[in-house]
């Protein structure tokens, strides 16, 4: 109950003098007087004045009407039809859809010193039209001027980590503050999103470098990783095969096949290692003995030892 009464409170606090005092004390003497002749000319030339008393009102506006400068108790009229005095009563006509608009490209210094461009986009309603005609000029100029300041003093205590990461954070800090401050004026503001971020080029490239280096040292250490665990499968591979030596010339003849399969022009052919061993055991005996037969050896040295055998 007390929650209640206090919005009551707010509520008229907030509309405008007139609206709170009754049509008898609003208007005084002179004014009722004037009111009477008005509806009397109205009678008088009824056929007429019809097309001039009565009004319309879309869907989707509200009408606010001033007798003799004042707003007629009741509210806003509309939609659809309603009746006015030709010569004391006039009316204002808002819209109640919601309305969007651009916040121009902001030069702000972050909290690290950082100059960037930052531009977003607003989405706000007219919740209240009498508020909206009678506490404000110019709502929907008061609201995008409300805006720019708003989005330049909450960047302004952002770094721009904060600024590149944390974007809705901030639209919704905005839209906080606006709706706040636009309640006097009968406006809600529905969603504040931010659209680009600009950065200076020379810090734009500090940063691309920055990134490229983080992304080499990445790349590094992934492949350095890779060439361990290969390492370690060729260990545990040449054990399995060391147990078998059938199973390195079947190791020979897959690689030979890939080989061929690539249409090369030079295809090597293994060798088995046991042939090679061979060839390499006569090819010491050769080098380390260069008679063939030991016996011919010794008949040469005997001939070279003894002159008598020349």
């Amino acid at each position: 109950m007390s929650e209640k009464r206090l919005g009551e409170n707010t509520h008229a606090r907030r509309l405008p003098d007139s609206t709170k005092d009754s049509p008898d004390t609003g208007l005084g003497i002179c004014g009722w007087i004037l009111v009477y002749v008005s509806f009397f000319l109205t009678i008088i030339t009824f056929p007429l004045s019809i097309w001039m008393c009565i009004k319309i009102v879309k869907e989707y506006e509200r009408a606010i009407i001033f007798r003799l400068g004042r707003i007629l108790q009741g509210g806003a009229k509309g939609p659809g039809l309603f009746f006015v005095l030709p010569c004391t009563d006039t009316f204002v006509k808002v819209d109640m859809r919601i309305i969007s608009f651009d916040i121009p490209p902001q030069e702000i210094l972050t909290k690290d010193s950082v100059t960037v461009s930052v531009d977003g986009v607003v989405y706000y309603r007219v919740q209240n039209a009498i508020l909206a005609v009678a506490n404000i000029t110019n709502a929907d100029s008061a609201t995008r001027l409300l805006a720019q300041t708003t989005l330049r003093n909450v960047l302004g205590t952002k770094n721009l980590a904060q600024i590149l990461s944390d974007r809705e954070e901030i639209a919704h800090n905005m839209q906080s503050t606006l709706d706040e401050a636009t309640d006097d004026w009968g406006i809600k503001v529905e969603r504040v999103e931010i659209k680009d971020v600009k950065l200076p080029v020379q810090l734009q490239r500090a940063m691309a470098a920055e990134a490229e280096a983080s992304r080499e040292a990445r790349a590094k250490v992934i492949a350095a990783e890779g060439e361990m665990n290969a390492s370690r499968a060729l260990k545990e591979a040449s054990i399995v095969i060391s147990e078998s030596p059938a199973a390195l010339q079947l190791r020979y003849l897959q690689t030979l096949t890939t080989i061929a399969a690539e249409k090369n022009s030079t295809i090597v052919f293994p060798l088995p290692i046991d042939m090679l061993q061979g060839m390499m055991r006569v090819g010491t005996l050769t080098i380390l003995s260069p008679f063939p037969f030991p016996y011919i050896e010794s008949d040469v040295l005997r001939m070279y030892r003894d002159p008598s055998n020349r």
